[in-house]
């Protein structure tokens, strides 16, 4: 078991819950108030309206420097000098310099001095035509109060969001904002202070900012406690992420970086077993790293990591993790067919039994708090999808000791059969964290949306470029939600936010990837999407060429799913580290949720074996790679494949060609080698040639291994 041994820093200093708005007994110090309280480090927060705390209910108890004083407690005074509408430039009427709580920030002498200034100097105004004055200008601001107080302390702070809905997002806004939040780090650089990320505490929560612009009351608080945690560097104490507990898989044969949080200096020690071990210092923002070298596959090994904190700081902690290995790590993602059960599987009573002997298999399940079924969510729901807490984790198992009949079907068959495949007894990780009905835009996270395809944010209840069975079922889920803020898991980037970004940094071998069911609706957006997608996770995951293996639609009667199905393959096809598998020979007409995942699984791990661990096997079933006329037929030749022939032993079907009036007939095909040739008697000179074009699709291809060929037209 997880072993923890020692004190760490308080959790929540003063007993103010992180995020979570704090009553204070009275209002703070306003601006005009000159009274000296000797003793005290004085604390100036400078800046504009969300300073100021514009919009907030009771502002003076909620704003984020009322919330700060509360923090930091009786050894502080903490003082508001934020203005509304407020820039840094000069050449606005509104320029800070120019504001009475300017001249009495300078009164008051500061100790501390936070300043947040620029997101009004986004206006078309002032950026496009000053921005080449804003360093300097911030710079002789900075200066001056050093003037008043040459021992301050200064801290300047990344811009808070603005979100998408703002009026002036993507005519500016949006870039600007990037820009001047550059020139920020351009002026903490060139200055030598402190610089505090505003930005990244509330960019996933839009729900927090009711104007896109100023937080609310809730908001204010994480503002608050970002500040407090870079004056004091009390971040908590050692914290690691949820991907760390007993019987983790660490991923072999690349550096193993291992990192987490601490109190700024602090000290922190890793260690696994006898093989490595390594150091590093907890940076200002708490941030700490240690890379070790690569190691073989191989444990089980206790991970021990210790922190040792700065003279004065209270007690350290050390963490032990058991049963460690190292071995490939595989991120199983997507809806709910990804996320049907072993329970529910064809082979389930089999599975079952056999499950628990699976000693080479570890889960780390994220599972959803709330089914997305046709139901009302209660407030306690709402509040927590709110809060980014909709998938919860027990950390890492066994087989034998998880509720395997409720792990993924799909992963474990995947699993089972890679460990049956590789012959060092290498350990499989399988985190996994589907969630049904959710569309690929929910998984892509904000930035890249943003940035490559910002019209899929607006409005997305109502917004027609989400599927309407999606946003259907997410407003019966939300209907009790008293904001219109509420979020929900099929909201475009939200699943990224709840289910990729705590994974963010981890080492994988690969991704196994089942969902387009919620996307099928418009091929052409999902072939927008899909590349977005794999973007986005590269990213986060920081590698390049990170692979992705997906599922293929199956069969079932919804007319618009062959198109998808030929959309997927092509897009296979097309992007790099990225391969597909078949299902449509499983599939159910009449049910989403075919129970035949044992294959699906298989052939996503022959794709593996062969692409990621370089085995000679077949991998794929026969992929079309051209076709061509031959009087009255057409030829179709075929890759992956050395014969070709029908899985069932009876003669191939749904082939169909089409002459020059675009209408398709049945046609008769015959294996010739590794091409089949197909013809129509009522089209005497085909020009196209389609083959499982039907929604539900009893297609027979197969190659010599028996894996079945994908839909195709030419």
């Amino acid at each position: 078991m997880l072993c923890v041994v020692g004190v760490s820093a308080k959790d929540n200093p003063k007993g103010v819950a992180s995020g979570s708005p704090v009553v204070v007994p009275s209002a703070p110090a306003g601006v005009k108030e000159t009274r000296e309280r000797s003793g005290k480090i004085k604390v100036a927060c400078v800046g504009n309206s969300v300073t100021y705390g514009y919009g907030i209910e009771d502002r003076e108890h909620y704003c984020y420097p009322a919330q700060l004083q509360q923090m930091l407690g009786d050894d502080y005074d903490v003082r508001n000098f934020g203005r509304s509408s407020a820039t840094l430039t000069s050449r606005s009427p509104m320029a800070y310099t120019k504001q009475p709580e300017y001249r009495a920030a300078m009164d008051f002498k500061a100790d501390i001095v936070v300043i947040h200034l620029g997101l009004n100097d986004t206006d078309p105004r002032w950026w496009p035509n000053y921005s080449e004055e804003f360093v300097p200008e911030y710079r002789a601001l900075i200066d001056s109060f050093r003037v008043a107080n040459p021992k301050a302390k200064v801290w300047v702070c990344l811009l808070s969001p603005i979100g998408h809905q703002h009026h002036r997002f993507q005519s500016g806004t949006r870039d600007w904002h990037e820009q001047v939040s550059q020139a920020i780090r351009t002026v903490a650089y060139g200055a030598g202070v402190g610089l505090i990320d505003l930005f990244s505490p509330l960019y996933n929560r839009p729900d927090l900012l009711p104007d896109a612009l100023h937080p609310n009351g809730e908001g204010a608080g994480i503002l608050a406690r970002t500040v407090y945690q870079s004056i004091t560097g009390d971040y908590g104490g050692l914290r690691m992420p949820l991907t760390y507990s007993d019987n983790m898989v660490l991923q072999r044969g690349q550096p193993l970086v291992i990192s987490g949080t601490a109190n700024a200096g602090d000290k922190v020690e890793v260690s696994l077993s006898n093989l490595a071990k390594g150091a590093a210092t907890a940076d200002s923002r708490g941030q700490w790293r240690v890379e070790l070298p690569a190691q073989k596959a191989g444990g089980p090994y206790i991970l021990t990591v210790k922190s040792s904190p700065l003279k004065g700081k209270g007690g350290g902690l050390l963490i032990k993790y058991n049963n460690v290995w190292l071995g490939d790590v595989w991120l199983c993602s997507g809806q709910s067919n990804m996320e049907f059960m072993l329970g529910h599987c064809a082979t389930a009573a089999q599975d079952l039994a056999e499950a628990p002997r699976q000693e080479r298999l570890h889960l780390l399940q994220m599972s959803a708090i709330a089914a997305t079924d046709n139901v009302e969510w209660p407030q306690a729901v709402l509040d927590s999808v709110n809060a980014l807490k909709y998938l919860e984790s027990a950390g890492w198992q066994t087989l034998a000791e998880a509720d395997v009949a409720r792990m993924s079907a799909v992963a474990y068959h995947f699993g089972k059969t890679l460990t049956e495949s590789l012959d060092d007894g290498v350990h499989i990780g399988l985190i996994c964290n589907p969630v049904g009905g959710t569309p690929a835009e929910a998984w892509i996270d904000r930035w890249t949306l943003q940035w490559d395809y910002p019209q899929i944010l607006y409005n997305w209840l109502t917004n027609d470029h989400i599927q309407d069975w999606v946003r259907g079922r997410a407003a019966k889920n939300i209907a009790q939600a008293g904001t219109k803020l509420q979020r929900h898991p099929y909201e475009p980037c939200y699943m990224y936010e709840s289910g990729i970004r705590p994974l963010e940094g981890t080492a994988l071998k690969g991704v196994l990837w089942y969902q387009g069911e919620s996307n099928a609706h418009n091929t052409e957006l999902h072939e927008r999407l899909f590349p977005l997608l794999e973007k986005s996770w590269r990213r986060a995951f920081g590698d390049a060429d990170l692979p992705f293996y997906f599922v293929q639609l199956s069969s079932l009667n919804r007319p618009s799913w062959p198109r998808f199905r030929n959309s997927q393959r092509l897009l296979a096809d097309r992007l790099p580290y990225t391969w597909m598998v078949v299902s449509t020979d499983v599939g159910d007409s009449l049910d989403v949720h075919p129970t035949r995942k044992q294959q699906v699984g298989q052939r996503l791990a022959l794709q593996a074996l062969r692409h990621s661990y370089g085995r000679d096997v077949v991998a794929q079933g026969p992929s079309p790679i051209q076709m061509r006329v031959d009087g009255r037929s057409v030829v179709v030749s075929f890759d992956c494949a050395t014969s070709l022939r029908s899985s069932d032993g009876a003669p191939l079907r749904s082939f169909e060609v089409a002459g020059s009036d675009g209408l398709y007939h049945c046609a008769t095909a015959t294996v010739e080698g590794t091409t089949v040739r197909v013809e129509a008697a009522s089209v005497p000179n085909p020009v196209s040639v389609r083959y499982g074009w039907q929604p539900f699709t009893r297609a027979n291809l197969v190659n010599e291994a028996g894996l079945p060929a994908s839909t195709f037209i030419f």
